[in-house]
């Protein structure tokens, strides 16, 4: 019988009761592939203002993030929140576009096959036609676009089988939060690999649409280029959840301040 080897990931951190990962590029691109090389399941998502929001007005949405193996934090808010809450100092935040080329370029130089599933059928194309060039050596097993309603239990059981006939070993989901998040906790059982949720990743690396300037990420001003560029499809959500993340954040900083302790849970799997 196979020895049971461990998977680490990094250890996770209160925001707002979303458990978020301490994590960099290097320490979640290393957890990643240690699930893929032991063909085990893992959920990882990177995790926005968005996310923490919904996960705060929807009770069962929050406790399926925390049962994710590795929530980055997508943006430089979350950043902050856990420097200030838990005195961390991470100097870069762990984005949903970049870590999934971290973790393509190690499944290139391993050898891993990657499925793609989310994205309009256009830019699902467009993607797999790009993704290998801007990470030589990789291999896409296999792509899906599903419809944007919800699946029949045929067409659902289907795409699974797709996946895992595919010979693929990681899994990238680009279906939004918080369907993508959703999709992963219920199908994790089946998925014999880590599920890697990264939002808008696939539009930005199928060039169809526009990242913020470099500047705008590193002062936390993308949500207002996104803004500008997608104003009927983002209003409501950013004036929305924003004010819900700086409330529950000078929240929890006050209920600190008044313990005067940080709330951390290591997580470790077994592989």
């Amino acid at each position: 019988m196979r020895a049971l080897r461990e998977i680490s990931f990094p250890p996770r951190h209160s925001v707002a009761g979303v458990l978020v990962s301490g994590a960099t590029y290097a320490s979640a691109t290393a957890s990643i592939l240690q699930a893929a090389l032991a063909q085990r399941s893992a959920l990882v998502a990177a995790t926005s203002v968005h996310g923490l929001s919904m996960a705060a007005i929807d009770g069962s949405f929050g406790r399926q993030l925390n049962s994710f193996d590795m929530l980055t934090p997508d943006g430089q808010p979350l950043r902050w929140g856990l420097n200030l809450l838990h005195d961390l100092g991470l100097r870069e935040r762990v984005y949903g576009p970049t870590l999934m080329l971290h973790v393509c370029e190690a499944a290139a130089r391993e050898q891993l096959p990657v499925y793609l599933y989310g994205g309009r059928p256009d830019v699902l194309e467009r993607l797999v036609k790009r993704l290998p060039l801007l990470v030589p050596g990789l291999r896409v097993a296999g792509f899906r676009s599903p419809p944007f309603r919800a699946l029949t239990p045929d067409e659902d059981r289907a795409d699974i089988c797709a996946i895992r006939d595919s010979g693929s070993r990681i899994l990238f989901i680009g279906l939004g939060c918080p369907r993508q998040e959703r999709w992963a906790f219920w199908h994790r059982s089946q998925l014999p690999m880590p599920v890697v949720c990264v939002g808008a990743a696939f539009d930005f690396h199928a060039g169809t649409l526009r990242q913020a300037p470099t500047w705008m990420q590193a002062s936390g001003l993308e949500w207002l280029f996104r803004l500008l560029m997608e104003p009927r499809r983002l209003w409501r959500r950013y004036a929305k959840h924003i004010p819900i993340f700086i409330f529950l954040l000078t929240r929890e900083y006050a209920f600190r301040r008044m313990l005067r302790r940080p709330l951390t849970q290591p997580v470790r799997g077994k592989a």
